[in-house]
């Protein structure tokens, strides 16, 4: 039996949001660009998890992070 990860949308926009910070992915790729940075195994369960969701895999990784809240300067 092979065992699972289970991702929350919490987790992966997480995650992303750690990636754009880093400067590693842009938010102007398509959230299938994030294929390159989850293992095979674990991918199909945040592709699941996004559709869930209502993302799209050819959505713009900002769709993920419409919602961030903005620090004052």
């Amino acid at each position: 039996m092979i065992a699972t990860v289970d991702y929350s949308i919490d987790e992966i926009k997480q995650e992303v949001r750690h990636l754009v910070e880093r400067g590693i992915i842009d938010r102007q790729q398509r959230i299938c660009i994030l294929c390159e940075f989850i293992p095979p195994r674990e991918w199909i369960c945040v592709a699941c998890e996004l559709e869930k969701n209502d993302y799209l895999l050819r959505d713009h990784i900002c769709d993920l992070l419409a919602q961030e809240e903005w620090k004052e300067d």
